[in-house]
């Protein structure tokens, strides 16, 4: 339905609209990107899926951290809201983003593996030799990087260079909660069949200058997902995300600039079928 407020940003995903001078409404979108790049084809569901795996995971974070959801029904904000966009958006606190993410890698993978390969560390962080591909850490790393503009690709940068950007006091803050996040996330997925190899999270200050959590939260697409039943290290496992649709791109004489491919209908639902076992596997419903 169209949505009668003042959108002021539109992400690769999600859509925000500015509700009042202290609310924002946060709309997830079925869009899908791949390597920076809006695809023209979209995932069924997607955008309520990700939305209520968020929810789910903000309200079991509660004890740590403080998240960026209101008691603010969206009906209430948008009169005459249907079930899907009742199932797909937020009301959110209009908060002060921190300019970075906060990136946490349980495991050795993706970029950080290529960074290992060739200097044995990630993000300044020394790691011990001879580790494999999608190797266990012996424990989990705080690995931040800078937020980029959209349409830039965000880099990642050293604690002390977090510390330069953020300060001293909130660059540990937000170390210590990012990892407690990871843990907590970490043992309630692995129960559950999922192994978190990494993931990113976004923060926010209120007006009490206080630390939030933000934007999404534990999803497929801001984490890579596994199956543990077929984890292998040495391997880079199957990820519950588009994971099909960036291998099928790697395939195609496209240089990675928009506008996007089109992606075959077969992949289209092996993916969506993917965000639905994710979300069954984490919440323990059926969507």
């Amino acid at each position: 339905m169209e949505i009668q407020l003042n959108k002021i940003h539109q992400g690769k995903v999600r859509d925000v609209y500015e509700v009042d001078d202290k609310h924002l409404l946060m709309v997830a979108s079925d869009r899908l990107s791949a390597f920076d790049v809006v695809l023209p084809d979209v995932i069924p569901n997607k955008g309520a899926l990700l939305t209520q795996i968020s929810n789910y995971w903000f309200d079991m974070m509660a004890p740590i951290i403080k998240n960026h959801l209101t008691e603010l029904p969206v009906a209430q904000v948008i009169p005459g809201a249907d079930d899907d966009l009742i199932s797909r958006a937020v009301v959110v606190k209009k908060l002060k983003a921190l300019p970075c993410e906060a990136i946490i890698r349980g495991y050795i993978i993706g970029s950080g593996w290529k960074d290992y390969k060739h200097s044995g560390s990630v993000c300044g962080i020394a790691l011990p030799e001879n580790l494999k591909q999608a190797e266990k850490l012996p424990a989990a790393i705080f690995t931040p990087s800078s937020k980029a503009q959209v349409g830039d690709h965000d880099e990642n940068i050293t604690f002390k260079q977090l510390t330069d950007l953020i300060g001293v006091e909130r660059a540990e803050q937000l170390r210590t909660v990012s990892l407690a996040i990871y843990q907590k996330a970490s043992s309630h997925a692995e129960e559950n069949g999922i192994i978190i190899a990494d993931t990113k999270f976004e923060f926010g200050l209120d007006e009490n200058e206080e630390l939030v959590l933000m934007d999404e939260v534990l999803t497929p697409d801001s984490s890579r997902f596994w199956n543990a039943d077929t984890y292998q290290v040495g391997t880079s496992p199957e990820s519950y995300d588009k994971q099909f649709i960036r291998d099928y791109l790697e395939t195609l004489d496209w240089n990675k600039q928009a506008p996007g491919p089109s992606i075959p209908s077969e992949l289209i639902d092996k993916t969506a079928e993917k965000y639905h076992e994710a979300f069954r596997k984490i919440t323990g419903k059926a969507f």
